[in-house]
């Protein structure tokens, strides 16, 4: 679900926001000013939320885009496998396998409570609690 439409010279740093149908972080944008028959153009600098890939996209400042929606939710790991974890959401109680970030691997085990993120129906693992 996008909770709003923004132009691209209001990105600003640390704005979440939808490049190629993924959600990225924005690290950077350079504005650069109007020409004479010209309009501002944007180099965006951002991470991807779930894959951690750096895209850099050049586009005019007019340019839209979507702000998508981001579900924190805590839940309790019940299994860890390689890539994913079986959680159960702490308030509507359903378990779902979610895969996690890296570094989270050692940190997790059975019964530690987790947070993790729902983006345009994208879950994630973010952080153990």
């Amino acid at each position: 679900m996008v909770l709003k439409v923004i132009d691209a010279t209001q990105a600003r740093s640390g704005t979440t926001i939808l490049v190629d149908g993924q959600a990225c972080t924005v690290k950077s944008n350079d504005i650069s000013k109007t020409g004479k028959h010209g309009a501002a153009k944007c180099r965006i600098e951002a991470i991807e939320i779930f894959s951690g890939k750096k895209k850099i996209v050049a586009v005019p400042g007019h340019q839209r885009f979507d702000v998508p929606l981001i579900e924190k939710k805590k839940a309790q790991v019940l299994n860890v496998s390689e890539t994913t974890a079986s959680i159960m959401d702490l308030e509507s109680y359903e378990t779902i396998d979610v895969p996690f970030l890296d570094e989270l691997k050692d940190q997790l085990a059975p019964e530690k409570q987790v947070e993790y993120w729902d983006i345009e129906g994208k879950k994630m693992i973010m952080r153990v609690m």
